[in-house]
C-alpha cells in the first residue's frame, strides 16, 4: 500500500485563511519566497498563485477578489468552489503563527522533493549504463540541489545586487591586507589581491621547473593563514614524498637528509617543531592515480561538509585526471577545465590546476612560455581566471644547471580575468623545497 507524501494540509488551510484576513501574512510569505508549488494540494496552488497575482496588481487579497481571480482563470472549481474559500477564511490564525506555518509548508515540499530524487537516483541506478562515477557524481548533484534554498535560476534585481555588493565592498575598505587567499608571495598578492573564490587558476611550465614545489608552497601559506581546510590532489607523486617535501620547507632541512636519514639532534628538533605545527593545520591530500572529475567533486563535498570551509584546492596535474570522453583526449582536457571551473565555483574557494606545456616552447630562441604552450589546451585558456608560468633560465642551461642551490624563477601571470598582468621574480631554494620573496627583482606589472 502506498504510503502518503509528506504534508501539512490543515497548516496550508490555516495560512491561507490569514492571508484573506491579514494583508501582512502575503507580505512575510514573498519575504521567505514561499512558493505555489511548495503546498501539496493542487487547489492549494491555484489559490495562492491567485493571491499572488492579486497582490502582485496592487489589489488587496480578500474573498471577494480571490474568488472573482479564480473565477476568471476558470480554476474556481479546481480551488474547491467558493464554499471551500470561504472555509478558508474562517480556518485563519493569529499572524504570530505566519513565520513557523511558511517554515512548515517548505520543509515539507523539502521532504516530498527529496523522495522524488531519491525514486530518480534508484531508477537511474538500475537503468543507466554509464560509468559508475557519473552516476554517483549525479546522484550527489541531485541531493544537494535539494538541499540549496536559494534558486539559481531566477532572476536577481539590481536593487538586491547593488546592496549585497556595496556591503561586499564595505566589508573589504575595513579588511586589512588581501581580500582573497594570500599565498605569501608580496608582488603576486599584490597583482591579484589574493586568490578569489570561484576562481580557477592555471599553473603552468615544464617539467622539473619548480611547479608542484611552488603550488606545495602556496598549500602551506593558505593552510598557515586561513581557518578552513586545504586539499591537493597529487595524481603522480604519494602523499608521503609531499609531506617530506612540506617538512623540508617548513624545518628548513635539506631534503636530501629526510632521504637518507642522516639527520642530527638540532636538525631532528627543527623537523619535529614542523610536523607539528604542519599537523595543526588542515592540510589534506589524495595522491590517488587516474582520478576523475566526479570523484574529486565527491571527495571536495564531503571535506567541505565536514569541516565548513574550504580555502583552496590544487590539483598536480591537469592533464593526469581521467575524464569521460573517448573521442578526442583535447576535447576530454577541455571538458575536465571546465568541470575544475564548476567546482571552484560549488566550492567557493580558488582551485589551482597545475599543467604541462608543450615541446613547442623548446622550439624557440626565447623559451617563455606563452598561452599557445599549454599542452592539449582546448579550452583551458578560456575556462581560467588567471594563467601562471614558471620560467627557470638555467632549466636550459645544461652545463651550468644544478651548480646554486639557490635560483631566481620568473613568475608570469600571461592572463588575468578581473586583474593586471606581468612579470617578477621568486627565489627557489632547491634543497629544501622553498619559493622566498625577492625585493627589487624588476617586477614588469601592468594592467590590460
Amino acid at each position: 500500500m502506498a504510503r502518503e507524501l509528506p504534508n501539512s494540509q490543515p497548516i496550508e488551510q490555516s495560512l491561507l485563511g490569514s492571508i484573506l484576513i491579514y494583508p501582512s501574512v502575503m507580505q512575510e510569505c514573498m519575504e521567505m519566497d514561499l512558493r505555489e508549488d511548495e503546498f501539496y494540494l493542487p487547489g492549494h496552488q491555484k489559490i495562492f498563485q491567485a493571491m499572488q497575482e492579486i497582490n502582485g496588481s496592487g489589489q488587496l487579497i480578500d474573498l471577494n477578489t480571490l474568488i472573482t481571480k479564480l473565477n476568471d482563470k476558470s480554476e474556481l472549481d479546481i480551488a474547491g468552489g467558493t464554499d471551500y474559500i470561504i472555509r478558508l477564511a474562517d480556518s485563519a490564525i493569529s499572524s504570530a503563527n505566519t513565520k513557523n506555518y511558511i517554515e512548515t509548508i517548505k520543509n515539507k515540499a523539502q521532504l516530498r522533493q527529496l523522495i522524488y530524487t531519491a525514486d530518480r537516483i534508484g531508477q537511474n541506478a538500475y537503468e543507466s549504463n554509464e560509468d559508475i562515477d557519473v552516476i554517483l557524481d549525479e546522484a550527489e548533484r541531485s541531493i544537494m540541489d535539494v538541499t540549496r534554498h536559494r534558486r539559481g535560476e531566477e532572476f536577481e534585481s539590481s536593487e538586491l545586487i547593488v546592496s549585497r555588493v556595496i556591503e561586499e565592498i564595505n566589508n573589504l575598505k575595513n579588511k586589512k591586507g588581501v581580500t582573497g587567499i594570500s599565498t605569501g608571495f608580496v608582488t603576486l598578492d599584490k597583482m591579484t589581491n589574493g586568490f578569489q573564490k570561484g576562481d580557477l587558476i592555471i599553473l603552468a611550465a615544464r617539467p622539473a621547473v619548480g611547479k608542484s614545489a611552488f603550488a606545495l608552497n602556496i598549500l602551506n601559506q593558505a593552510a598557515k593563514r586561513n581557518p578552513g581546510a586545504v586539499a591537493m590532489f597529487s595524481l603522480e607523486m604519494p602523499s608521503e614524498q609531499l609531506m617530506k617535501r612540506l617538512l623540508s620547507c617548513e624545518s628548513q632541512v635539506v631534503s636530501n637528509k629526510l632521504r637518507d636519514g642522516k639527520l642530527n639532534s638540532e636538525e631532528m628538533s627543527r623537523l619535529h617543531s614542523a610536523g607539528t605545527r604542519l599537523s595543526e593545520r588542515k592540510i589534506f591530500i589524495d595522491d590517488t592515480s587516474s582520478i576523475k572529475v566526479s570523484q574529486i567533486f565527491s571527495k571536495c563535498r564531503k571535506l567541505k561538509n565536514e569541516y565548513g570551509v574550504i580555502s583552496l584546492v590544487i590539483i598536480d596535474y591537469l592533464q593526469l585526471i581521467t575524464g569521460t570522453r573517448a573521442d578526442s583526449r583535447q576535447q576530454e582536457v577541455s571538458d575536465i577545465s571546465r568541470n575544475l571551473k564548476i567546482l571552484a565555483k560549488e566550492l567557493e574557494c580558488p582551485v589551482i590546476a597545475l599543467s604541462q606545456l608543450s615541446r613547442k616552447v623548446e622550439d624557440r630562441n626565447d623559451h617563455r612560455p606563452q598561452l599557445s604552450d599549454l599542452r592539449e589546451s582546448g579550452s583551458i585558456e578560456q575556462d581560467a581566471d588567471i594563467v601562471m608560468f614558471l620560467y627557470r633560465e638555467k632549466y636550459y642551461d645544461k652545463e651550468n644547471d644544478e651548480k646554486d642551490d639557490t635560483e631566481l624563477i620568473e613568475v608570469s601571470l600571461a592572463k588575468h580575468r578581473n586583474g593586471g598582468i606581468g612579470t617578477f621574480k621568486l627565489a627557489f631554494e632547491k634543497e629544501i623545497s622553498r619559493f622566498t620573496n625577492v625585493a627589487n627583482s624588476g617586477d614588469d606589472v601592468h594592467a590590460h
